[in-house]
């Protein structure tokens, strides 16, 4: 379907620019004369800033048509690479990432209740998959892209294209997507307000994905360390390897996104089990410092493991948390941006910080732990990701 597509596009453009800090970092250091330390910090800072203001977006935007919101989250995203691309000093630049950042929560708290609206409530999952192959290809293609084009002609220029890509997606976006307005229940002063703290299994999901989030991302924020110490491999093929886990993630998602709708108990347990075991192997070649071809091939079929199940879960996740809010799922959407935001936060720090007392081993076993907690607390809940499809209003 169309519609999907450009909501998958919206997805790629939003994940390159968020982050394309990573590959054009010493492009971007040298250019505006800060340490690559400080130009690091664009990513935290950006995820702190999504974390903080989703929920009141979603909140203020409620009553408005679902196509406006999305076009303002475009309108938004091409304003900050704009002036990103222009950016005289690092203030600057930051500022303009502000403007994005305040408004990646917003969209992705849009983009699959828009996805779920435009299909029947029985494809809720699969239509929410769609949407992440965006995110998928955006790590596999779009981060690659623009490193190389920051290499080669400078971050600048990496950033423009970005601007580029939101005008083609935003002019699309306009004439694809239907208006989509909101209820008539869901307007004006006297509109009822859902209370989600009270939503006992959307908080226990909002919580299932800080904790899976934050175990996942304390490994992740040292994967580059992970595969040239633990793997033993490094240069070109640790490039190879890294776009196998995309490459694994894709495929991965498409694979479960028909099982994702029919047994989401069963796929989400399953995935949060497989990566449970990879960062248990992992650590226990960190631990055992095996090398040879056996403990090299371990290592490799691990990562390419890490990415297919790490990778699958998001839009499985999100599609859950919606079911179990079916009379407001951009808002139950919202609070699950905002916990896996805060997940990426929380890892990147507590990974930080355990890799400078423990190591790798320290941040693999850290990880195995939070997520064999997070996938035992979902078995043992028979409830929690068990949600049906709810009477989501259809598109108009």
């Amino acid at each position: 379907m169309l519609a999907l597509a450009v909501l998958a596009a919206a997805a790629f453009v939003y994940v390159t620019a968020e982050i394309m800090p990573v590959g054009a970092l010493p492009a971007i250091a040298a250019d505006l004369g800060v340490s690559e330390a400080v130009v690091g910090t664009l990513l935290a800072g950006y995820a702190l800033v999504a974390a903080v203001a989703t929920v009141p977006l979603v909140r203020w935007t409620a009553a408005w048509p679902r196509r406006r919101i999305f076009l303002v989250t475009l309108i938004s995203l091409l304003l900050s690479q704009v002036i990103s691309a222009l950016a005289p000093s690092f203030a600057v630049l930051a500022l303009g990432r502000v403007l994005c950042a305040l408004t990646h929560g917003l969209m992705w708290s849009v983009i699959a209740p828009i996805g779920a609206r435009l299909v029947p409530a029985s494809h809720v999952t699969r239509a929410t998959t769609s949407v992440y192959i965006g995110t998928g290809l955006a790590l596999v293609v779009g981060s690659p892209l623009t490193a190389a084009m920051s290499h080669v002609w400078g971050w600048r220029l990496a950033v423009a294209a970005i601007a580029a890509a939101a005008v083609v997606v935003l002019v699309a976006a306009r004439f694809v997507l239907p208006p989509m307005p909101m209820p008539e229940t869901a307007r004006g002063p006297g509109s009822p307000r859902i209370r989600h703290h009270r939503n006992r299994l959307l908080v226990a999901m909002t919580a299932l994905t800080f904790v899976g989030v934050t175990g996942h991302f304390i490994s992740y924020t040292f994967i580059v360390v992970i595969i040239r110490d633990v793997v033993g491999i490094s240069g070109s093929a640790m490039a190879w390897l890294l776009a196998g886990y995309g490459v694994a993630g894709l495929a991965t998602m498409g694979l479960l996104a028909r099982p994702g709708d029919r047994r989401p108990r069963a796929t989400i347990l399953g995935c949060l089990a497989g990566l449970a075991v990879v960062f248990a192997v992992l650590a226990g070649l960190a631990f055992g410092g095996s090398v040879g071809t056996a403990a090299l091939l371990t290592g490799v079929v691990a990562i390419i493991a890490w990415g297919a199940t790490a990778t699958a879960m998001p839009p499985m996740l999100q599609s859950a948390a919606m079911r179990h809010s079916p009379d407001d799922p951009d808002g139950a959407s919202g609070l699950y941006v905002t916990a896996f935001q805060v997940g990426i936060m929380a890892g990147s720090l507590a990974g930080g910080l355990l890799y400078s007392h423990a190591g790798v081993v320290g941040i693999l076993a850290a990880s195995a732990i939070l997520v064999t907690s997070a996938g035992t607390s979902a078995a043992l809940s028979r409830d929690l990701l068990a949600g049906q499809p709810g009477p989501l209003t259809r598109a108009k």
